[in-house]
């Protein structure tokens, strides 16, 4: 998400001599992907697969543009206009995981405190920039909790505004003193120091599922990875870094 035109994609292992299954993934559940869960799905079946990861927005705007994929995890509510125009399958729809929102510091600097929401609205106004992404959930959603909090223009006036990426690179690099992105994500800048999540009482969790495309050519090996996606292992893998698994739908 996080959510960076730098990001590669990346190809989970070669040990398939058929062409990699293709598996379009939102940014959130990255660091779990790579670090473990599809390496142990090649390792396991033999099926190497390619990962292409970006905000679910810019993962539609893809299946739109008519990139062919065989599996999508992305953020379950953009599932349903996918469905209505037959590019995946619904009923093989999947829940993976949740994560909320949260907030990193530079590396060393003092954690602000953000355990109310008047301490939040209070840290954000003392933060000479704050960076949010302009497209992932994440960012959409902080757009609109600054509505909420009445202080768009203020925050907004020396923000840090970032299309897509991991927009804790923007601490680190000095851009901002404070970044804000589902933790998940904060976890791939490991530099940054992560100051905790929202408040409960403005926090929002993003929902993840994994679901099939209707174009796949390949639905059995693409039914053995949604089935991976869901097992133990990939549960654990999500619990390192700081999403839930979540029961199913």
């Amino acid at each position: 998400m996080p959510d960076s035109d730098n990001i590669p994609n990346s190809p989970a292992g070669d040990g398939s001599t058929q062409r990699p299954l293709t598996l379009f993934s939102a940014l959130a559940v990255r660091k779990a992907l790579d670090e473990v869960v599809l390496p142990a799905f090649t390792r396991r079946t033999g099926v190497a697969v390619t990962a292409v990861f970006d905000p679910t927005v810019q993962l539609v705007r893809r299946i739109d543009a008519g990139q062919p994929f065989d599996v999508l995890i992305g953020v379950t509510d953009s599932f349903g206009p996918l469905a209505e125009r037959g590019l995946v399958e619904i009923g093989t729809r999947t829940a993976l995981a949740r994560t909320g929102v949260g907030i990193a510091v530079p590396p060393g600097a003092p954690r602000p405190d953000i355990s109310t929401r008047a301490a939040l609205v209070a840290t954000l106004r003392a933060a000479r920039s704050v960076a949010y992404s302009r497209t992932g959930a994440s960012g959409l959603y902080f757009a609109g909790l600054l509505d909420e909090l009445g202080i768009t223009a203020e925050i907004n006036a020396r923000a840090t505004v970032i299309e897509k990426g991991f927009i804790a690179e923007a601490v680190v690099d000095g851009r901002a003193d404070i970044a804000v992105q589902q933790l998940s994500e904060l976890l791939f800048v490991p530099r940054a120091d992560i100051a905790g999540p929202l408040p409960e009482e403005v926090q929002h969790y993003s929902h993840f599922s994994a679901i099939l495309s209707t174009g796949s050519a390949r639905s059995s090996e693409a039914r053995s990875l949604l089935g991976h996606l869901r097992g133990p292992l990939a549960a654990e893998a999500y619990a390192d870094t700081l999403l839930e698994a979540v029961a199913a739908l």
